[in-house]
């Protein structure tokens, strides 16, 4: 297993690629509304990131994806492509009943979350408080920390966690070892090392953890069709504990708060 270990000037490249992912959550909240399609927000991130952040979309054409976003509607775990016409259809549904949806991209820095008038529902709710629940805290030694920490909090709210899909290293390359497990035992796995950096994304399923591959590529779908969710954040391990580098502007501004 070949883990990068950042050096200082590695690891501020890696707090403003993550600045500017955040950004672009931050962004487009506003424009996740009914009656908008998944095309529409893929153009609107695109452009940003492309016109305002003067940078270039990770997501596009990486590995045959063919968008900047991925948009995962309902019962999809995760990377769903936008303007795909299955999924405009659920689109279309799914606003009506007002269900919760989630978009994720990266810029060698990765981060996802549902739409947040959506967080207060249980199954998104206890998806937000697992990412935190992972990456919190100076007690997260091991690899196995993290993903015990993520499946005790899940399956005692009633949920299951997706095994086929885990988080993984992320630097000069968009996906790198290790990868992180969302389930596990406390004490196990690779020993975290400061300069570290990787994704904690778990994928939290309302019924079964089951999935399926959906329109040929790694679109995850849930088998039995209830509600799946999705937050993540990218991680940089540091001598304190691990530090999120993917806060949006209103979170960050909350944590230096608390923190003052």
């Amino acid at each position: 297993m070949n883990v990068t270990v950042k050096t200082p000037a590695e690891q501020d490249k890696m707090r403003a690629a993550g600045r500017l992912a955040a950004s672009v959550l931050d962004m487009i909240e506003s424009f996740v509304q009914p009656g908008v399609t998944t095309e529409e927000l893929d153009k609107r991130c695109h452009d940003f990131i492309v016109d305002e952040l003067k940078s270039i979309p990770a997501n596009l054409n990486y590995r045959g994806f063919p968008k900047t976003i991925c948009t995962s509607i309902n019962h999809v775990v995760c990377h769903g492509i936008p303007g795909q016409a299955a999924e405009e259809r659920r689109h279309r549904q799914h606003r009506r009943d007002g269900n919760p949806r989630w978009l994720s991209w990266g810029h060698q820095s990765d981060v996802s979350g549902r739409h947040p008038q959506r967080r207060r529902t249980p199954l998104t709710a206890a998806c937000y408080e697992r990412c935190g629940k992972g990456s919190g805290g100076q007690a997260r030694r091991r690899l196995g920390d993290i993903g015990h920490a993520i499946q005790t909090f899940a399956e005692s709210n009633g949920f299951s966690v997706v095994r086929e899909y885990c988080g993984h290293g992320i630097g000069r390359v968009y996906h790198e070892d290790p990868q992180v497990l969302h389930y596990g035992k406390p004490g196990t796995g690779m020993e975290l090392e400061a300069g570290m950096t990787f994704t904690i994304e778990p994928m939290i399923n309302a019924g079964r953890r089951d999935v399926r591959l959906l329109n040929g590529w790694l679109d995850g779908g849930h088998k039995d069709q209830s509600l799946s969710a999705q937050w993540e954040h990218t991680i940089l391990v540091t001598e304190a504990g691990l530090k999120v580098l993917t806060l949006g502007a209103e979170a960050a501004l909350s944590q230096a708060a608390a923190a003052s």
